[in-house]
C-alpha cells in the first residue's frame, strides 16, 4: 500500500508546504523516542495524508501510523507522541502552530519546549491552551517553569500519572523506577535450626544423651527461615498499557536487584490471553528485556478478558510458582469485557492460593472513585489490599503496604 501511495497519490506541496514541516518535525520526535523515521517516511507519510485527507483527525493518526509504525513495540510511542504533538480541539486551525517552530535558534527550542508543556496539559483533559504571541510572554512564561523545576521537579515526577508524561518525563520515570527497591521479610518455616541463640531444642538434646549415655548439655535451635515468590500479573490492554509498562520497569529492577529477599520473581502479562515473560524480565538490559516481553506478548493494547486469563494462571501456572508464600500483585484497572462470574470465581481461586493478592489500580487516582463496575466488585472481596499504581509514588508505597499487610 505504501509504494502505492508514493506512485500514484497525488502531492501538492506548494499549497500546504507547513503540512510537510510539520511531519517533518514529529518525525524527528519519534526518532528521538526510538521509533525509525527517516525521510523516505516523511516523504510517504506527506503522501499518506495528502491521499487520506486531514479533515478528519482519526484519519489522519491512522495515515501516519501506517507509515511510521512497522514494529508492534512501536505503536505505544506513536500513539503517545501523537497525543502530545497533535491534540488540540480545534485541530484543524492549530495544527501547523503547535509544532511549526516560527524563530530559529534559541527561541525555536524554547517554542518547541513550552509546545510540549501545552499537549501534556491538555492529556489531562483541559483544552490546548494559546500559544503566546509576543517573545516578551514567552520568556516570562520560560522564566515561570524553569523556576518551578528547579523547586520540586522530582516531586512533582513522582505525583505525575504515567500516562499523562511527555516522553522525556517518561525516560525520567523509567530512570527513578529502576532505583527502587522492594524489599521483603522472610517467612518462618516449621523446620527448626541449630543455632546458638534459639530456644531448647527438647528432641536433639534427648538425641544427643542417648548416644552418649549421659545429658552433657542442652541443644538450641531456632525456627528456619525462607523466602517468599513474587509473581505480578499485569494487564496490558489499551487502558493499562501505559501503567503496565513502568510496572514491568519496577519490576526488572526488582528481579535484577541483590539483596532484596525474593526467592524469584515472576511475571506475566495478560490481555485476551496470558503470557509468562519472566525469562525475559532476567535479560540485565531493561530496554532488551521490555523489547523481548513486547515481542512475545502479541495482545499489547487490545482487549481485556481478566476472567479466562486468570483461569489459565490457575489452571497452567498456580501450583508452580505460587508456593512457599508467594505475593501476587495484580495490575489492572479491573474493566472486564468478559463473564464477570468467571471472573469472581478465578480471582477467588487465586486469594486461596497466594499468600496475599495486592491490587495496584490507575483508576484511584480519581478523587470519585467507586466500585461501581461489575469487574471490580468481583475482584474486590479477593484481594488483601487495594493501592493505586498511577505514578511513582504508587510504587514506592508498595514496600510500606506489604509490611503494614
Amino acid at each position: 500500500m505504501g509504494e502505492a501511495l508514493m506512485e500514484h497519490a497525488p502531492l501538492d506541496l506548494p499549497e500546504k508546504p507547513r503540512l510537510a514541516e510539520n511531519i517533518a518535525h514529529f518525525a524527528a520526535a519519534l526518532r528521538r523516542a526510538g521509533v525509525p523515521a527517516g525521510p523516505d517516511r516523511v516523504l510517504l507519510a506527506t503522501r499518506a495524508v495528502a491521499a487520506a485527507g486531514f479533515t478528519d483527525k482519526a484519519d489522519f493518526a491512522h495515515a501516519l501510523e501506517a507509515v511510521f509504525v512497522r514494529r508492534p513495540e512501536h505503536r505505544a510511542v506513536f500513539r503517545q507522541l501523537f497525543r502530545l504533538y497533535w491534540r488540540d480541539p480545534r485541530f484543524l486551525e492549530h495544527m501547523m502552530g503547535l509544532l511549526t517552530p516560527t524563530v530559529r535558534g534559541v527561541q525555536e527550542e524554547r517554542r518547541a519546549q513550552a509546545a510540549e508543556k501545552r499537549a501534556a496539559q491538555a492529556l489531562l483533559g483541559d483544552s490546548a491552551p494559546e500559544m503566546p504571541e509576543t517573545d516578551e510572554e514567552e520568556a516570562g512564561e520560560e522564566l515561570e517553569i524553569d523556576a518551578s523545576a528547579t523547586a520540586s521537579s522530582r516531586e512533582v515526577l513522582r505525583t505525575l500519572d504515567f500516562e499523562q508524561m511527555s516522553t522525556e518525563e517518561m525516560a525520567r520515570a523509567k530512570r527513578v523506577l529502576a532505583t527502587l527497591r522492594l524489599p521483603v521479610d522472610p517467612l518462618p518455616t516449621r523446620r527448626r535450626i541449630a543455632s546458638p541463640h534459639g530456644g531448647v531444642d527438647r528432641r536433639a538434646t534427648l538425641r544427643a544423651a542417648l548416644r552418649k549415655g549421659a545429658l552433657h548439655e542442652l541443644r538450641t535451635a531456632s525456627r528456619g527461615k525462607r523466602w517468599p515468590n513474587l509473581v505480578a500479573l499485569c494487564d496490558i490492554s489499551g487502558s493499562m498499557s501505559a501503567y503496565s509498562r513502568a510496572a514491568l520497569h519496577f519490576l526488572h529492577a526488582v528481579s535484577n536487584a541483590q539483596g532484596q529477599g525474593w526467592a524469584e520473581v515472576h511475571a506475566f502479562t495478560f490481555g485476551t490471553r496470558l503470557t509468562n515473560i519472566t525469562r525475559h524480565l532476567r535479560t540485565r538490559d531493561v530496554d532488551a528485556a521490555l523489547a523481548a516481553a513486547g515481542g512475545e506478548a502479541q495482545d499489547w493494547e487490545g482487549g481485556t478478558r481478566i476472567g479466562a486469563c486468570l483461569h489459565s494462571f490457575n489452571r497452567d501456572w498456580s501450583r508452580r510458582v505460587l508456593g512457599q508464600g508467594a505475593i501476587v500483585i495484580l495490575v489492572t484497572d479491573g474493566l472486564e469485557r468478559g463473564d464477570t462470574d468467571v471472573l469472581e470465581h478465578e480471582a477467588r481461586r487465586l486469594h486461596l492460593t497466594a499468600r496475599k493478592v495486592i491490587w495496584l489500580n490507575p483508576l484511584l487516582r480519581f478523587d470519585g472513585f467507586a466500585p461501581k463496575a461489575a469487574g471490580i466488585r468481583a475482584l474486590l472481596p479477593h484481594v488483601d489490599l487495594l493501592r493505586a499504581g498511577h505514578d511513582i509514588a504508587s510504587f514506592e508505597g508498595l514496600a510500606a503496604a506489604l509490611s503494614e499487610t
